[in-house]
């Protein structure tokens, strides 16, 4: 029978114990449940609530437990319900009597939320280091390729000439608005639901303040039932999850583009690709294309639990189980996504000769083009009507903007010379764009210091 089970005359049936169990899962969180009942304990010992003597055995059993399961020598089966019973069980058979005493003044319903915090808690802080890694490669690609050009597209048509190192930087804005969401989403769930018990706090003479310190939490947290019912943080964690996992999709998709015969910007190393069971000659981009799959893995796991609480009424509700597996797999999900795609960016070289051989299509320099007849005096309005016949001339006489005569131009619009139009190559509108934030070279360097001072002062 288990601990809760005096009540009872009956023990569950099997297939209701598997159905309710979420050992084979939340045992991952056996250091932060045992980090919390020592906590809780010694916090217990200051109020006399337990003598020192018991808190001593206590914790010393449940350090046995913590090394006997880290080593392999226990294991969980669904007669241990969860974590925590599995755990309490253990030290009861350790320890004897002394044992039942470490449930005094708290209920699984803080115990649980105060593990899911732990866990969540050190998870974050490796997520963001992951991410600093990557965006450590990120501006190491920038300013290697700083002053390289590259296509600049919108509806996935030429636009604008750019550098490939304002392409990195424009995701490494990306990453960095990603640090800082869960930067904010570990401040907003730095606080110690413990001693909360079942929903109403406690008649014993705890200090939730002491514990809270004890564990590393900013606070306890204010209100005993919206402690044991709160979700919040980790619906936060899974929306920070899935707007990253968004940008590494997005990225992994133009991956899936540059590697493919079409575009051939890009050479991802062996080690990142796979080949065809059928067709010896692929090479295929299959890790950008699992992460770009990946993507709707995560945003599942936010829409389960999003689904899950909309129905949950005060305080504490069963269904509160379904937090951990979704949570869990983004958690996998997001690190090993950002340790693939860190480590085939970081391999990746881009083939700058078959880049070169597409700057010359689509008239890329036209809006550069038509702002410069906007400094010499004519509306940009009426500049962008006299480019776009330029554009159309040119795909009449087969040749680019600059190529275009004097005669052509002054076809066009008398107003119009090579004299007036200047220097309008490719390289010049690049250098020419040095607007805060544009993609001169200038500019992506400074963009690149200005990353690395902000990662500096991060760590």
């Amino acid at each position: 029978m288990a601990l809760w089970g005096g009540r009872f005359k009956k023990d569950m049936d099997e297939i209701v114990k598997e159905f309710n169990a979420s050992i084979l899962f939340d045992k991952r969180m056996f250091n932060d449940d045992i980090d919390g009942s020592i906590a809780h304990v010694t916090m217990l010992a200051a109020q006399g609530i337990v003598t020192d003597e018991e808190c001593g055995r206590i914790i010393g059993g449940l350090e046995k437990i913590r090394s006997d399961i880290a080593k392999g020598r226990v294991a969980f089966t669904v007669e241990d319900e969860d974590i925590h019973m599995g755990i309490e069980s253990r030290l009861i058979a350790e320890i004897g009597d002394t044992g039942k005493k470490l449930h005094t003044a708290r209920s699984r319903n803080d115990q649980c939320q105060v593990d899911a915090r732990l866990y969540l808690k050190n998870e974050i802080l490796a997520i963001i280091d992951e991410l600093v890694r990557f965006e450590q490669i990120i501006l190491e690609k920038a300013e290697k390729y700083a002053s390289s050009i590259t296509v600049g597209f919108t509806h996935i048509q030429h636009a604008q000439p750019i550098t490939l190192g304002f392409v990195f930087m424009a995701y490494f804005q990306m990453f960095r608005r990603d640090i800082d969401r869960l930067q904010d989403t570990y401040r907003r769930m730095d606080f110690c639901p413990l001693g909360s018990c079942a929903l109403a706090g406690t008649t014993l003479p705890i200090d939730r303040q002491k514990t809270s310190d004890l564990l590393g939490f900013a606070a306890p947290t204010e209100n005993a039932m919206d402690s044991v019912s709160d979700r919040d943080y980790i619906l936060e964690f899974l929306s920070d999850a899935s707007i990253s996992m968004m940008h590494l999709s997005r990225w992994a998709e133009e991956f899936v583009w540059w590697n493919s015969s079409e575009f051939a910007y890009i050479a991802i190393d062996d080690s990142y690709c796979t080949g065809s069971s059928i067709m010896p000659q692929k090479k295929n981009p299959d890790m950008a294309e699992l992460i770009r799959g990946k993507c709707g893995r995560v945003y599942g796991d936010l829409m389960q639990l999003l689904t899950m609480m909309k129905g949950t009424p005060l305080a504490y509700n069963k269904d509160f189980q379904e937090d951990k597996e979704g949570l869990f797999d983004a958690v996998d999900t997001w690190k090993i996504c950002l340790q693939i795609f860190s480590g085939m960016l970081e391999k990746t070289e881009f083939r700058m000769d078959r880049i070169g051989e597409q700057l010359d299509k689509g008239f890329l320099n036209a809006t550069d083009v038509a702002e410069h007849l906007a400094v010499e005096g004519i509306p940009f309005r009426e500049a962008h009507n006299i480019v776009g016949r330029m554009v159309k001339a040119c795909e009449d006489k087969g040749c680019m903007l600059e190529e275009l005569t004097d005669a052509d131009l002054e076809a066009i619009d008398e107003r119009l010379s090579k004299d007036l139009l200047g220097d309008i190559s490719i390289r010049a509108c690049v250098e020419a764009r040095n607007s805060f934030g544009g993609t001169a070279p200038t500019e992506v360097m400074r963009q690149i210091e200005a990353g690395r001072k902000w990662l500096e002062e991060l760590k």
